[in-house]
């Protein structure tokens, strides 16, 4: 079923500007009756709706080392709310956010999403980057029985009643990325390199697996380092030395910017591949503090990237840039954060209702044909259908798109052999 959109009910100037940008982006899914039913129908769990307005929480780190890393988040998820107030609200109701900030601390990610859910019982949260953050969460929203919309690729080995998982787990992601680097690149050795927490070392967990078991090829080197850490000497000389086909990254936040400068300070041309360098967590955001000159030449493996050059991803560039300026970027998770909430605005208004088990109950095979990264389906565990893309950096800080999957990948958060 598809949703009809309602049309603004207002013509100020932000919303006939929010509507031109987005006229190709329209959620699709069930707009419910048409006539607006009274909050007492539509919330039977005491949440933050009232006849004319319904709350949600924005939650990410907005100080701290991953700011470089969350700001597109934020910046993505108030733009869909933008463009959703625009067309009409969700069930007839313009969406507020309370947005807080995680401040790059898992213990202060745990204390604002209580806060969220307890004192302000906004409807749902829209938030979280790193893996350490959203399990700081998890226990809070499984409690408290909220509903967490978690943009960012992740090692997969979860699967809560109380999140939507946006981005990609492993086996849409790493598996991909790696076999690609066998396939194409003929890749027979590979160096692992992290940040020391939940994501890097699951990820370089499953990937070594992967490597050894599945590709027959070894991995040389798996180094951990703290997140914010700027001294990369050490294992550039290590990489050197050893000489690996491909080095696997997953160096988080603003140590990136210390990393790939040193890399290049080091003498080491990207753009020669040898060694290969393939990152899955430098997104557009990420360059634009690194320079593009620094990380030119390095591949990423992700579902998204700004140069698609489909039409939902043309008017949702040219949305985004209306509205924080031409000189942004946008990356993997900024796009999986967008998708965040129109996902829910499309399971409120199949269910009717903003209740959350009703929400959840609404959510699988919820689908958006209008998604920035071209068409995603809400899989039963709560993961994306979605496709995988191998990009190749440029010194403009954009991705070329030289690989994408024939179909969409199922996602499956527990791979037999894996875990």
């Amino acid at each position: 079923m598809r949703m009809r959109d309602k049309k603004a009910t207002t013509h100020s100037p932000l919303r006939r500007r929010l509507l031109k940008g987005f006229i190709a982006l329209q959620a699709a899914v069930v707009l419910g009756n048409a006539s607006i039913a009274s909050a007492e129908e539509v919330n039977t769990t005491g949440l933050a709706v009232t006849e004319d307005t319904v709350k949600v929480g924005i939650l990410h780190s907005i100080t701290g080392t991953m700011a470089i890393s969350e700001t597109g988040s934020v910046q993505a998820e108030k733009l869909a709310i933008d463009q959703i107030n625009a067309m009409g609200g969700v069930l007839g109701r313009q969406i507020e956010y309370i947005q807080e900030d995680g401040a790059s601390d898992w213990p202060t990610f745990a204390e604002k999403s209580r806060k969220l859910l307890v004192n302000d019982k906004v409807a749902a949260v829209f938030g979280c980057w790193t893996s350490a953050s959203r399990k700081a969460v998890l226990p809070v929203f499984e409690q408290y029985n909220g509903m967490l919309y978690y943009p960012t690729f992740y090692e997969g080995l979860e699967e809560s009643p109380n999140v939507i998982y946006t981005g990609q787990e492993a086996t849409q992601q790493i598996l991909e990325g790696l076999d690609w680097a066998s396939r194409e690149k003929g890749a027979k050795t590979f160096y692992l390199l992290g940040s020391d927490y939940i994501w890097p070392r699951t990820s370089n967990k499953i990937a070594r697996k992967h490597i050894e078991n599945k590709l027959g090829a070894k991995v040389l080197g798996e180094e951990y380092y703290p997140l914010g850490h700027t001294q990369f000497n050490s294992v550039i000389n290590k990489i050197k030395l050893r000489k690996p086909d491909v080095v696997f990254i997953s160096v988080v936040g603003g140590s990136n910017v210390a990393f790939y400068k040193q890399l290049k300070a080091a003498g080491i041309d990207m753009t020669q591949e040898k060694p290969l360098f393939v990152t899955i967590s430098v997104t557009e955001d990420e360059i634009l503090g690194i320079g593009g000159e620094n990380i030119d030449g390095i591949y990423a493996s992700m579902k998204y990237f700004q140069s698609l050059p489909n039409d939902n991803n043309q008017a949702f560039v040219k949305a985004f840039k209306e509205k924080y300026g031409d000189d942004i970027v946008i990356g993997d998770v900024t796009q999986a954060a967008y998708l965040g909430p129109w996902l829910w605005k499309a399971a409120v208004e199949k269910a009717g209702s903003f209740d959350i088990d009703k929400v959840r109950a609404a959510s699988p095979e919820i689908e958006l044909t209008t998604a920035p990264e071209g068409y995603v389906r809400i899989h039963e565990n709560h993961h994306l259908w979605s496709k995988t893309r191998i990009g190749k950096a440029h010194t403009d800080g954009q991705y070329e798109v030289v690989y994408e999957s024939a179909d969409l990948i199922e996602p499956n958060p527990f791979p037999e052999g894996y875990q």
